[in-house]
């Protein structure tokens, strides 16, 4: 026959419970931070270890297929976790104020794990020879990620990233309601957070062959993940979301489609 558990004893399970998800859900977060910072300079090809264009080099049919395979593992990863029928289910094993961290843990692994498998393919597709039009390239590439990072700050950065739900569960407090408004980019495109990738994907002076599949892959990744999160966002908002849609363009600013500089909300995106 099991011992009672005083109240006292039950109080401070409680709250090394809760410290516990804040340490995973700040762990989570820092993890996150490496893979962020690694792949800028991955994609970059700034001095480390394993880059875009840098090193495990194989058989072109070989880094192909391996290639191809680490960045489906990642796109199914990505969107499967995001969908909110698997939220539903995951969060019946796990508690939801860690749900979002956990999704953060997984796909920043998943990425460390495209990074250190990865396999150049060197063979040159174009090389920007002007000095002052290779300028212009790394400048939209640095433009790309600022773009990215920011827009994450506009729709709740910490939130984004799960901090903010380990913290409210701790609390023991409600995270405010989720809202549609226009903050700065997202009132000329819906998606800034995917634009700003692009960008970086992109915009190189020199583009190889590996890269090339990756921006290329990428890109249709995006295009579908993309219909699958407004799907989700059309379910959490639906008409303030389909109006939204209507006036603002997907990716590319089209000026006569974006919301008037005061006009009533865009979307500040639901973290996916």
């Amino acid at each position: 026959m099991s011992t009672p558990i005083s109240p006292a004893t039950q109080v401070k399970k409680n709250i090394i419970l809760e410290v516990l998800r804040i340490l995973y859900g700040i762990s989570a977060y820092l993890v996150f931070i490496s893979a962020f910072l690694y792949s800028v300079g991955f994609i970059g090809n700034l001095p480390l270890p394993v880059t875009i264009d840098k090193g495990n080099t194989g058989a072109p049919v070989q880094a192909i297929a391996i290639d191809l395979a680490l960045l489906l593992l990642f796109a199914v990863q990505h969107s499967v976790m995001a969908r909110q029928s698997f939220k539903r289910w995951w969060t019946g094993f796990i508690p939801v104020s860690i749900e979002r961290s956990t999704y953060v843990l997984f796909s920043s692994l998943a990425l460390m794990l495209l990074f250190w498998q990865w396999r150049p393919i060197e063979s040159e597709i174009w090389t920007v020879a002007n000095p002052l039009a290779a300028a212009a390239f790394t400048a939209l590439y640095w433009l790309g990620w600022i773009v990215a990072l920011l827009s994450t700050f506009l729709i709740s950065h910490f939130e984004f990233f799960g901090l903010s739900q380990v913290v409210a569960r701790f609390l023991d407090r409600e995270l405010p309601a989720r809202t549609l408004r226009t903050p700065l980019f997202y009132k000329y495109v819906r998606h800034p957070l995917y634009l700003g990738f692009l960008l970086a994907f992109w915009a190189t002076p020199r583009m190889t062959a590996g890269h090339l599949l990756f921006a290329l892959a990428t890109t249709g990744y995006i295009l579908f993940a993309i219909r699958l999160e407004e799907r989700d966002l059309i379910e959490v908002f639906g008409d303030e979301y389909r109006s939204y849609r209507r006036k603002v363009s997907m990716l590319l600013p089209i000026p006569w489609r974006s919301l008037p500089a005061r006009g009533q909300g865009s979307i500040a995106k639901i973290p996916q």
